[in-house]
This record gives C-alpha cells, sequence and structure tokens, in this order.
C-alpha cells in the first residue's frame, strides 16, 4: 500500500475548494461509481465538486444517482475544461496513469498547474503529490470507503453514496465472485446495505437492462469464440461489421470476455474488438490463478490492470492481432499449465 499525503490532504480540505474528479476513458462501473460517490461526499463536506469522464459510460450505469451531472471531455469539451481550470485540486480515481484518460485530455492534465491526489488499485502507478494506492483491494469504490474511513466520516455515508460505492465494488468483483473480494469486502458491503444501498435493484439495474441487440451481439461473440485446449485458453473476435449489424451501443461488450473464461479447463481468455473509432484493437484479458494478465499486456499489448483482470491494444489488424496472440502462447506454456488446478 502506498498512502502519501494523507494529513496534507485532509488538511487542505478544511476549507471549500472547487474540486474535479476524474476516471478513465471508458469509464466501467468502478470508475463512475467512485467517481459519483466521492462527488457527493466532497459536496457534503461543503466543497464544489464536479466530476469529468473523459468519454460516456455504459447506459446500464446512467441510473447512478449524479450520472447527470458529469461533464463528457469529449463531447462536453469546453465545461469539461471549464471546470478544469477552476478547480484547486483533481482527484483521478480508478487508473494510474495520465494516458489512460485519452491523448487530448492528457494535454489538458499535463498543462495543469495544481496537485492531483490519486486513488486506485491498479499496479506501476504514477507519482503524484497525494496517493492512496493498493493493488491488494479489489475496487477503488472500497478503497473509497476505506477513504472516507480514515476521515472519520462513516456518517456522512448515505444511501445515495452507498448505491454508487455498491455498484463500484459489485461490477469490480464479479458480483463478488473473484479472487480480491475478501471479507472485509464483504463487512463493507454489509454496511453499504445497512446504510440503504439496495441491492437487489442495483444487480438489476446493472444486468438485467440488456437490450434485444446486446443479447444478439452476446450470440454472435459466443459464436466466434475459439479455444486453444493446449494452452488452456480461449479467446473471442468482434468486428467493427458485427458490431454494427446489432447496433451498438457502449457497454454492450462488457463482461463478454468472461464467458470465454467460464469454459472448462480454460485459464486465459481474451477478447478483441475492433475500434474504428481509434483505429486500435481493444483487448481485455482475464485469467485464473497465478496468470499474470496484467504482466503479459504490459510485455505485448500496451496494456496492463490486475493480475487476473488486465486491457491492451494493438495498431495491427485484427488478423494479425489474434495471430501475434497466439504466437506468443508458447513462451508461456508452463505458467499457463501450472497457474490453477482445474
Amino acid at each position: 500500500m502506498i498512502l502519501k499525503g494523507f494529513e496534507a490532504l485532509k488538511s487542505f480540505l478544511e476549507e471549500p475548494r472547487n474540486i474535479v474528479i476524474i476516471g478513465h476513458r471508458n469509464p466501467d462501473g468502478d470508475a463512475i461509481g467512485s467517481a459519483l460517490a466521492l462527488k457527493h461526499y466532497l459536496d457534503k463536506k461543503g466543497h464544489l465538486a464536479t466530476v469529468v469522464m473523459p468519454n460516456e459510460y455504459p447506459y446500464f450505469l446512467h441510473w447512478l444517482p449524479g450520472s447527470e451531472t458529469t461533464y463528457k471531455f469529449d463531447r462536453q469539451n469546453s465545461q469539461s475544461k471549464k471546470a478544469i481550470d477552476h478547480s484547486d485540486l483533481i482527484f483521478l480515481l480508478d487508473f494510474n496513469t495520465l494516458h489512460r484518460v485519452g491523448y487530448d485530455m492528457k494535454n489538458t492534465l499535463d498543462a495543469y498547474p495544481n496537485d492531483f491526489a490519486m486513488i486506485d488499485h491498479h499496479q506501476q502507478p504514477d507519482e503524484v503529490t497525494y496517493m492512496y494506492s493498493d493493488t491488494e483491494i479489489c475496487s477503488t469504490c472500497q478503497m473509497l470507503y476505506q477513504f472516507i474511513d480514515m476521515n472519520h466520516d462513516l456518517e456522512l455515508i448515505d444511501a445515495t453514496i452507498a448505491t454508487c460505492l455498491y455498484t463500484g465494488i459489485m461490477t469490480d468483483t464479479g458480483s463478488f465472485r473473484f479472487k480480491s473480494t475478501t471479507s472485509k469486502t464483504h463487512r463493507i458491503v454489509a454496511d453499504l446495505i445497512d446504510k440503504g444501498a439496495k441491492n437487489d435493484r442495483i444487480h438489476n439495474n446493472v444486468y438485467d437492462a440488456n437490450s434485444y441487440n446486446r443479447l444478439l451481439l452476446l450470440g454472435q461473440a459466443l459464436s466466434n469464440l475459439q479455444i486453444l485446449p493446449s494452452f488452456k485458453t480461449a479467446y473471442i473476435t468482434l468486428t467493427c461489421e458485427e458490431k454494427k449489424r446489432f447496433d451498438f451501443q457502449k457497454g454492450d461488450t462488457e463482461g463478454i470476455v468472461n464467458y470465454a473464461l467460464s469454459l472448462k479447463g480454460i485459464i486465459f481468455a481474451a477478447i478483441f474488438i475492433e475500434d474504428s473509432e481509434q483505429q486500435i484493437i481493444k483487448i481485455s484479458f482475464r485469467s485464473k490463478g497465478d496468470f499474470s494478465v496484467n504482466k503479459f499486456s504490459r510485455n505485448h499489448f500496451e496494456g496492463g490492470g490486475h493480475d487476473n483482470a488486465a486491457g491492451g491494444k494493438s495498431d495491427k489488424s485484427m488478423t494479425e492481432t489474434v495471430t501475434k496472440f497466439i504466437s506468443l502462447l508458447s513462451e508461456y506454456q508452463t505458467e499457463l499449465e501450472q497457474s490453477y488446478e482445474v
């Protein structure tokens, strides 16, 4: 764990401040949940907090309280830059390095004259003025709960904040099934329920809000599933044409890679998705046991994340990217064989 400048940050926040809260590009439940929870908490403390996300987030997270006040940097550029320019401090939540916000927004943050405060659980974070980093914690939302606890402010967590925090913890733990889910996680979640988080409604809002086309896209993805049994590996591909055919919306591919990992005998899974906007192949990696997809992605696909969940990218074509991926597996044969008892 890294806890840097906490007392100084605590003192800085004793007076009302203008604060901007930022999550990573293509924000997930943990990023938007932690950002909105922190906004509500800081507002209660007398600050003026504004959430600025690099771009849009999935429609099944739009119901979160405060979502309507969030700026998207790519679409609301002037409002976003104005909020950043007038802020006294920027919180960076759920990402460990500035390039995770995208090129344009990174340029704005590189020129920012004031301090950053990072709360994040990914490996190898950038150095900023105030840091709370812990790779052992399952989600940034759990870290934010503990941050509020360190400030002796748990009584300020109401149903609104609890809902945002519960959402991030639930989504980043795969509904509490991942190895990073600890007994402490469950105790925190129990307290969030006691404080007003409606666990059944939150789960329904996130996981039971599929469109017809999203299910058809899932069917296409599963029909593209390929298995490499000698490497205990499976992968899925999705092209731009396939996405267009099923009226792809942001968030529609969320979680699909886990279907590949759910196969018996598979300990390494990947999904390769064509992204025409960025002109890359976006990649999500998942693993079981000791096989680190964080290291694999950092070494070969300009990405990173956690040991069992990471992202990456490729500037090559879909065919070239998949060919490269398959060619690398022989280097990791022993690790893949010994990673997990299945």
